[in-house]
C-alpha cells in the first residue's frame, strides 16, 4: 500500500531533508514518528520529490511510503493524518496524506517542481526575515525578465550545479519570472523538471549579479556552455529559497513518467 504524504516545513532547523546520522532532519523526523503513531513493528522509508538543502523551506513537498496491506485504508489514513498534526513539531507539518494511484513515484512521476526565491532588498519586513534573504543593493527585476527567455528550455546547467559522479546536470527549465509582492520583497520564481545540487540558488545568484548591474546578461548566458561549475558564481544563502509546488501528470501516466525520468538524459537524446 502506497501513500502519498503532502508535506510543508520551515527549514530554519533542519539540516535539509535527506536523513543524516546525528542531525535533525525532515526525512528523519517523519521516519521516527510514522512507525509509532501506527504501531508499526518496522522501519519505514520516505522517497520525496526534491531533497531540500539545510534551511531550505517548503509549501508543496510531496513523498511517499510504503506500507502494509490493511483491511480499512481510510481509517488508517484518518489516523495517520491525525496523529501526525497532534505530534511533529510546529515547523512540520503533513498536510494531507492520501492513497497514492498506480504508478505514483513521489521523485520520478514528477514532471516539474516550482521553486521561489525572495529577497528583501529595501528594508527588511522583521516578520519575513526567518524567509527570505535581506540586500542593501537594489534589484532590477526587469533585467531579470528580460535574460529569462535566454535561459528557458533544454540546457547542461553544469555551471550552476554542485558535481555528483554519474549524474547528469542536463534539466528543462520550463519557467523563469521575478517580480514584487507583498512586503515590497522581490520573488524569482523558477520551474523545471527536475533541479541539480544547488542549482536554483546558483542560478538565483547569477541573476542577482546581473539584476544589481554587477554582471552583464550575456556573462550569464556564456555559463550554459561550460562542463563544470563556475566558480565566479555566488550560492545565495539558503533561508530565502522555499519548494511551492511539484507538478505531476493524469494517473494513467504516472508510471511512463517514472520510466522516462529514471533514464540518463543528454542533449541529444532530447
Amino acid at each position: 500500500m502506497r501513500l502519498r504524504l503532502d508535506i510543508a516545513y520551515d527549514g530554519t532547523e533542519y539540516h535539509g531533508w535527506a536523513g543524516q546520522p546525528g542531525l535533525r532532519t525532515v526525512q528523519e523526523e517523519l521516519e521516527a514518528w510514522i512507525p509509532r503513531v501506527l504501531r508499526l513493528g518496522e522501519p519505514v522509508t520516505l522517497t520525496c520529490a526534491g531533497r531540500t538543502d539545510a534551511g531550505v523551506h517548503a509549501r508543496g513537498q510531496v513523498a511517499h511510503l510504503d506500507l502494509p496491506e490493511v483491511d480499512d485504508v481510510e481509517r488508517t489514513i484518518a489516523d495517520l493524518t491525525y496523529k501526525l498534526r497532534n505530534v511533529l513539531p510546529p515547523d512540520l507539518v503533513v498536510r494531507r496524506v492520501s492513497l497514492a494511484p498506480p504508478g505514483f513515484d513521489a521523485r520520478f512521476s514528477a514532471i516539474w517542481r516550482r521553486y521561489v526565491y525572495r529577497i528583501a532588498d529595501a528594508t527588511p519586513d522583521p516578520l519575513l526575515r526567518i524567509h527570505v534573504h535581506p540586500m542593501r543593493t537594489e534589484l532590477d527585476l526587469a533585467k531579470i525578465n528580460a535574460l529569462a527567455p535566454r535561459l528557458v528550455g533544454l540546457h547542461d546547467f553544469a555551471a550552476f550545479c554542485k558535481a555528483r559522479e554519474g549524474a547528469t546536470t542536463i534539466r528543462n527549465l520550463q519557467h523563469l519570472s521575478a517580480r514584487r509582492t507583498w512586503g515590497d520583497v522581490a520573488e524569482i520564481t523558477v520551474r523545471a523538471d527536475a533541479f541539480c545540487h544547488s542549482m536554483v540558488r546558483s542560478l538565483v545568484g547569477g541573476l542577482v549579479d546581473v539584476a544589481t548591474g554587477r554582471r552583464e546578461p550575456d556573462w550569464l548566458i556564456t555559463l550554459l556552455a561550460a562542463s563544470q561549475r563556475a566558480g565566479e558564481i555566488k550560492v545565495m544563502p539558503a533561508c530565502g529559497l522555499t519548494l511551492e509546488e511539484v507538478g505531476y501528470p493524469p494517473d494513467r501516466e504516472l508510471a511512463t513518467r517514472a520510466q522516462q525520468a529514471r533514464a540518463v538524459r543528454t542533449l541529444e537524446s532530447e
